[in-house]
């Protein structure tokens, strides 16, 4: 684990965008447990392809009309329990960081491991991002 005081900038990159961290396995379950809607879960990391990569991606897509109702974030390597616990919420999926995960009602719908996010560019990855949030977030258009 690297001291706080230098993941305080990683942490916050993503607090500035209205994603509220979770750091223990409490708040994880309080936060995602059949939360009805939808939620984004970002597995937060201090690599390079987190800072350089997937931090600007969700900056990017979070811009997008279609938002998921509640996003979260966890911190691999650093907060662990609590990222274990999210983790759990991710069925089906190995452990990954960073990755982007979106719920809906509780249930994975969606996911974007590493692998899907070290080897390539920021604006690639937001749009992917924003593909699964039109498909998983937007809201219906009602008429009158």
């Amino acid at each position: 684990m690297y001291p706080e005081i230098m993941v305080i900038p990683m942490r916050e990159e993503l607090t500035r965008l209205g994603i509220e961290e979770l750091r223990t396995p409490e708040a994880v379950d309080r936060a995602l447990n059949a939360r009805p809607g939808t939620t984004l879960v970002v597995v937060n990391s201090i690599c390079g392809c987190a800072a350089g990569r997937m931090r600007p991606a969700v900056r990017i897509a979070l811009q997008h009309a279609a938002r998921p109702d509640k996003a979260f974030s966890v911190f691999a390597g650093q907060d662990l329990e609590a990222t274990e616990r999210a983790r759990g919420y991710f069925t089906g999926q190995p452990p990954s960081s960073p990755s982007i995960a979106i719920l809906r009602d509780g249930q994975l719908v969606y996911m974007m491991p590493r692998r899907d996010i070290e080897s390539r560019e920021a604006p690639a990855i937001a749009a992917d991002l924003k593909a699964a949030l039109d498909k998983f977030c937007a809201k219906p258009v009602t008429t009158q």
